[in-house]
């Protein structure tokens, strides 16, 4: 049997985290990170403020997961971003050249760019100095740390799902655009 990090079923939930897992799909990797319990809401905070209430673009910011969710080689996080981005706008056709092995060239210019800096960040941790340039030249300070943050966020994600092992959801179980909308509502 395969080793992995349980889940936290309805009857371990005290009512401080059973406030917080209520407010979020039903998602394995809410269930996950309900057994850090004083790390779920600042980690669901972390997300929302990057999901809901950054000024960087949507439809960048999931190009950005994405090429964080391949280079990190974590499938949970591909498959629900997938959902996500298809939602704002990315095409099935931009979602395969986001998925290449080595540097991303076939999307434009800031997509290309975008995929950059998602997979510097993921690779070196540390952004070349061509590359924060081009991001602050591009969108400013506050939209140029905005993608750092994101970056970095879906990578300590990416690290959670596959240090935890967490399953994907079977497709009907997996995020949904109401979901997100409700999210959105709630945070």
């Amino acid at each position: 049997m395969a080793v992995k990090m349980p889940l936290v079923t309805d009857a371990e939930l005290t009512p401080e985290l059973r406030a917080i897992v209520d407010k979020m799909p039903p998602l394995n990797i809410v269930r996950v990170l309900a057994n850090a319990p004083v790390s779920i809401g600042p980690i669901f905070d972390l997300a929302f403020s990057v999901l809901f209430k950054s000024e960087f673009d949507a439809r960048k910011r999931e190009i950005a997961v994405l090429r964080v969710a391949h280079v990190t080689r974590a499938p949970y996080e591909w498959a629900q971003h997938v959902i996500i981005a298809k939602a704002v706008g990315v095409t099935d056709d931009e979602i395969e050249k986001i998925r290449v092995d080595g540097p991303v060239i076939g999307l434009d210019e800031e997509g290309n760019l975008v995929c950059r800096v998602a997979e510097e960040i993921s690779r070196d941790v540390r952004l070349s100095d061509e590359a924060l340039a081009a991001i602050l030249e591009r969108y400013g300070r506050r939209q140029a740390m905005e993608l750092i943050v994101c970056c970095a966020h879906f990578n300590m994600i990416s690290r959670i799902l596959e240090s935890g092992r967490v399953e994907l959801e079977p497709p009907e179980g997996r995020v949904r655009a109401a979901d997100l909308e409700n999210a959105a509502k709630e945070g």
